[in-house]
């Protein structure tokens, strides 16, 4: 249950993005408002939790074969990009990765706010995504860790509530929440299982 956990001091600003289920948009929203802020100058990491099984590999290329013919880790690099793929199921391993697992491989030297898409459970300011249509419970009337809702409709909050569908709006809205956590400890979840 939010609220019960432990918060630890984490180098860069997190701030995830949930929703009660999957396909209400938070990807979308995403995509649309991860370029406003690059515009005024965030550098920007995301991990997005998958409740699925996903390869971003492909088959016949080397390091898949490698990574198929029994390899723990294939880390894969070019000039211009390098990507660390770890077989869970190789390893003694028998939870979901939570976000305290995870944003480790994160490098905070990097990026000035990490973005958490999913994760809705854990103790980490989020904004939840939306909307009244779907008849889906709000989180926000139980998750003290939810600073404001993105919403396609009217939603009875105390919290602000902000246009789905105006990236910019939201990002002026995340642009002031970063302002407050440059002057105060950065949080993450050390919770654990």
């Amino acid at each position: 249950m939010p609220g019960a956990d432990k918060l630890i001091a984490s180098r860069v600003p997190l701030l995830g993005f949930c929703a009660y289920g999957s396909g209400i948009g938070k990807t979308t929203l995403l995509t649309n408002l991860i370029p406003v802020l690059t515009q005024h100058g965030l550098r920007i990491s995301v991990i997005k939790h998958a409740h699925h099984t996903f390869d971003i590999d492909h088959p016949g290329k080397d390091s898949f074969r490698l990574r198929e013919s029994g390899a723990v880790q294939m880390l894969l690099g070019s000039r211009h990009r390098w990507a660390l793929m770890t077989e869970l199921s190789r390893i003694p391993h028998d939870h979901e990765p939570r976000l305290s697992e995870l944003l480790p491989h994160v490098d905070p030297s990097l990026v000035d706010l990490i973005v958490v898409e999913g994760f809705k459970n854990e103790a980490i300011p989020k904004i939840e995504v939306y909307r009244p249509t779907t008849a889906k419970p709000l989180l926000a009337d139980n998750d003290p860790y939810v600073i404001a809702v993105a919403a396609d409709g009217q939603v009875k909050t105390r919290l602000p509530v902000l246009d789905l569908n105006d990236a910019n709006e939201i990002a002026e809205f995340v642009l002031r929440w970063l302002e407050t956590q440059r002057s105060s400890p950065k949080l993450v979840s050390s919770r654990r299982k």
